[in-house]
């Protein structure tokens, strides 16, 4: 099999960091190539060289493509030669209708007016081939996660794609959703397709892909072909992080104490909908030092939980009774919440938990403003002191806290959002979805610093979608399905059997 691609020597630079070393890549006609790594590891500036997004001669090294040098000017250059992009931020117009999306700046027009019989035509073919049956004249924020990206898919195949990549395509899908995209894939490689995967997900990595290769400190370690050899995710995770992780949550004494954070009778109204019920009764509680799971179905409504309890940021129609320390208090509202002692890690940090266009220093004070200010004047000194010390303790890796967060990695922009909250000196943290987007060591770190809060006697309350990271984390675990609790589990007693068997049971 011939390759397709080849990327010799790519070096990128900016001011003060070297974000790719001397990396190769070759990437075979029709097959699927995985590209892993930390975050900061260097894959999506790769990639970003590659479509163009980073024009030749802001990079040294060169792109070798369907049997000839190649420097691509923008994405538009490289689009032109059928590699197309799709990044993990959807480029989706919400307002605008599917067949609108699909033909954004490539319309389908005689004379300057637009063919819309044709493009209606079109856009059916193509919404049958990644198995989407809504009509082309549906708006786009009337559809899923999961169905916006294989609009995206839909859009790159009107562009006669031949090499697709893909940034993190699964990373906000429910299961059932990540499963049809990865079908799709393997249904493209079928048809001649050749994809680019990016991902942390390394059992889906495994499923679909014929070749991996590891990227770490921006630079090629190793290339894996599972044609020849088999690719195990220990073999992955050693070369992505340096060192062998036969222990992927980090050891600590479970030592609960009284009942920190209670919470009772809790019922939530839909924020649009006022006669549907979102959450039901909602009884449960986190001891001091405890860490405590919800798991569910997307759609189950733990996030809905976490917002509705936080200041009442979703729901109307809001009762019951929130207590910690055996006293009840005031949540109604965000600022009451925080003074009360909570803190709430939203599972959406680019556009709830951080303002990205700022630097470190300012988003690790945003919730504790009082804690760098005198008489309500800001003490510029005490908050880049502040933000230096959560910097070292959180292994923050950054030049500076006056990097702006946009520029971080995932990983990197997770701890800015601990440290804010950290700052704040909570009582209960709310952590929904701590883990989402960010590789295997990072995520490492970030259960290192849970069980430290825990050590300390905080209580923490963690939401995630990956059963065995509640396995491998909580003490205890409830079940959530359709808004109730409809189930808790020691951590003897769970298991991924045990959950799934209530959700479908209750």
């Amino acid at each position: 099999m011939s390759a397709l691609l080849e990327m010799r020597s790519i070096t990128k630079t900016f001011p003060g960091v070297k974000a790719l070393d001397e990396v190769n890549l070759t990437v075979r006609e029709g097959e699927i190539h995985a590209l892993v790594g930390e975050n900061g590891a260097g894959k999506s500036t790769l990639m970003k060289v590659l479509s163009g997004v980073y024009p030749a001669g802001s990079y040294d090294g060169e792109i070798h493509y369907a049997g000839g040098l190649a420097e691509f000017r923008d994405i538009a250059d490289s689009e032109k030669r059928g590699i197309i992009i799709i990044h993990q931020e959807l480029a989706l117009v919400p307002l605008l209708s599917i067949a609108e999306n699909l033909f954004l700046g490539n319309e389908q027009a005689s004379r300057g007016v637009i063919d819309w019989r044709g493009t209606f035509r079109r856009t059916e073919d193509l919404l049958r081939k990644v198995g989407l049956r809504e009509a082309p004249t549906t708006l786009v924020d009337k559809l899923g996660v999961g169905k916006q990206q294989l609009v995206e898919i839909a859009k790159a195949l009107s562009k006669e794609v031949r090499l697709l990549i893909l940034d993190e395509p699964t990373a906000a899908l429910s299961e059932s959703d990540s499963q049809a995209l990865l079908d799709l894939l393997l249904e493209l490689k079928a048809q001649g397709v050749t994809s680019i995967i990016i991902s942390h997900k390394l059992n889906e990595v495994r499923r679909v892909a014929d070749t991996v290769t590891v990227i770490r400190d921006g630079s090629t370690v190793s290339t894996m072909d599972a044609r020849t050899q088999e690719i195990t995710e220990d073999a992955i995770v050693r070369d992505m992080v340096g060192r062998d992780m036969a222990h992927r949550y980090p050891a600590r004494d479970r030592r609960a104490g009284d009942v920190l954070f209670a919470v009772k009778d809790w019922n939530v109204w839909h924020p649009e909908h006022a006669d549907r019920q979102v959450i039901k009764s909602a009884n449960f509680e986190v001891r001091a030092g405890e860490v405590v799971g919800i798991a569910g179905l997307m759609g189950s409504g733990r996030t809905e939980l976490a917002m509705s309890i936080f200041g009442r940021s979703y729901g109307q129609n809001i009762s019951g009774r929130v207590s910690i320390k055996g006293q009840e208090v005031d949540v109604s509202r965000v600022d009451r919440a925080i003074d009360a002692g909570l803190a709430y890690v939203t599972e959406d940090r680019k556009s709830l938990g951080l303002i990205l266009e700022e630097p470190i220093n300012r988003n690790v004070s945003l919730a504790h403003l009082q804690g760098v200010s005198k008489n309500g004047i800001l003490n510029d000194n005490l908050e880049t002191e502040v933000a230096e010390r959560y910097r070292k303790a959180m292994n923050i890796r950054t030049p500076s806290v006056f990097q702006k967060v946009m520029n971080l990695s995932g990983g990197n922009q997770q701890k800015v959002v601990l440290s804010k909250w950290l700052f704040a000196e909570p009582e209960v943290l709310i952590l929904d979805e701590p883990t989402r987007g960010i590789d295997v060591g990072a995520k490492f770190e970030i259960y290192g610093i849970i069980n430290e809060l825990s050590a300390m006697g905080k209580g923490v309350l963690m939401i995630s979608s990956e059963m065995p990271e509640l396995l491998g984390m909580c003490d205890r675990i409830y079940v959530m399905n359709e808004g109730a609790l409809v189930g808790e589990l020691t951590a003897e007693e769970a298991s991924q059997e045990r959950i799934m068997s209530l959700i479908v049971t209750e």
